[in-house]
C-alpha cells in the first residue's frame, strides 16, 4: 500500500480542541482580507475561503457575532447569510463552473462542526467524479488550484 503524507493538515487536526481563540473572530479583526482569504464583508456576515477545502472554491459564510447556532442569530443576520450564499454560488459558478453544490451548517461537534462555538455555513461546489479514488482510498483530496488562485478568481465577483 502506498502512503500519501499530508503534513500541512497536522496542525489543524491536532489542535482542534486547543485553540485559544476563534479563527473567524481573529481573522476578521486582523483587517488583512487577502492574507486571510476573506472574500467579502457584509453588514452582519463575511465570506471566507476554507483553508482545508473539500473541493476548489469551498468557502464559508460566518456572522461577525460569535454565537454557536443559527438559533441564536437575529433575522437580519440569517437573511444576510442566505443572500451571501446566493452571491457565493454565483461567484463560484462564474469562476469554476461546478455542476452542483453542497450547502450546510454543522451545529455541534457530533454534527461534524470543526469550530463549534462560531456558527458558519459551508458552500461546497461539486462536479461529477470529484470524489475519485484518492479521496475514497487514500483519504486525500487532489485540488487543481491553490488558495491564492481561488481567492483571485472569486474576489473578482465579490
Amino acid at each position: 500500500m502506498d502512503i500519501i503524507y499530508t503534513p500541512w493538515r497536522y496542525e489543524y487536526v491536532s489542535n482542534v480542541d486547543k485553540r485559544p481563540s476563534c479563527i473567524f473572530c481573529d481573522r476578521v479583526k486582523e483587517n488583512e482580507d487577502k492574507k486571510n482569504f476573506i472574500l467579502h464583508r457584509g453588514e452582519k456576515c463575511f465570506v471566507i475561503l476554507n483553508l482545508y477545502p473539500y473541493t476548489t472554491g469551498h468557502l464559508m459564510i460566518a456572522p461577525y457575532e460569535h454565537l454557536p447556532s443559527i438559533e441564536d442569530l437575529d433575522a437580519h443576520t440569517l437573511a444576510e447569510m442566505m443572500e451571501l450564499c446566493k452571491k457565493s454560488m454565483k461567484a463560484i459558478r462564474a469562476a469554476f463552473q461546478p455542476e452542483g453544490f453542497n450547502i450546510g451548517i454543522n451545529i455541534s461537534r457530533v454534527a461534524g462542526a470543526g469550530i463549534v462555538d462560531h456558527v458558519h455555513m459551508h458552500v461546497v461546489p461539486r462536479w461529477a467524479g470529484d470524489s475519485n479514488f484518492m479521496a475514497v482510498v487514500a483519504s486525500t483530496r487532489v485540488l487543481p488550484c491553490d488558495l491564492d488562485q481561488v481567492y483571485n478568481a472569486l474576489s473578482k465577483s465579490f
